[in-house]
């Protein structure tokens, strides 16, 4: 069975009383120049206070200008690197590699470079449930 509307796979998931698994990842979803695994959250397999997923931005990819309202997001990069241009006006930069973690304040508003034109970012995200409220900005 699939959740159309945010391409979640809830056959995906494996429940083996107590431990729940999806294999691979699970379908994938795009949202500002991003490309999401489904990863897990209160969608499909029930949590009550995270979610967590696995996020690509693909060679020369943009994730432009947005504001995470009201949460803070955890993000560890697997491979590749990125430039966060952030901050009032974009106009502070911190770059991050493999092997880095990088916490992104609620409110901040920021914009993510792959740096690479060959290869992909990857990362895995952690955070709150209730952390749908994403918008673009113009900053």
């Amino acid at each position: 069975m699939t959740d159309d509307k945010n391409n979640i796979q809830l056959s995906a998931v494996e429940d083996h009383d107590g431990i729940l698994t999806i294999r691979g990842g699970g379908a994938q979803r795009n949202w500002n120049g991003i490309h999401y695994k489904q990863g897990m959250s209160a969608k499909n397999v029930g949590t009550k206070n995270l979610s967590a997923n696995i996020a690509t931005i693909p060679p020369g990819g943009v994730a432009y200008a947005h504001i995470h309202v009201d949460f803070e997001v955890i993000l560890y990069i697997i491979e590749g690197r990125v430039r966060h241009e952030f901050g009032a006006g974009l106009k502070q930069v911190v770059e991050n590699e493999e092997g880095d973690f990088i916490y992104i304040k609620p409110g901040v508003p920021h914009e993510v470079f792959n740096m690479s034109k060959t290869e992909p970012v990857v990362a895995i995200g952690r955070l709150p449930r209730r952390s749908l409220m994403r918008r673009r900005v113009r900053c």
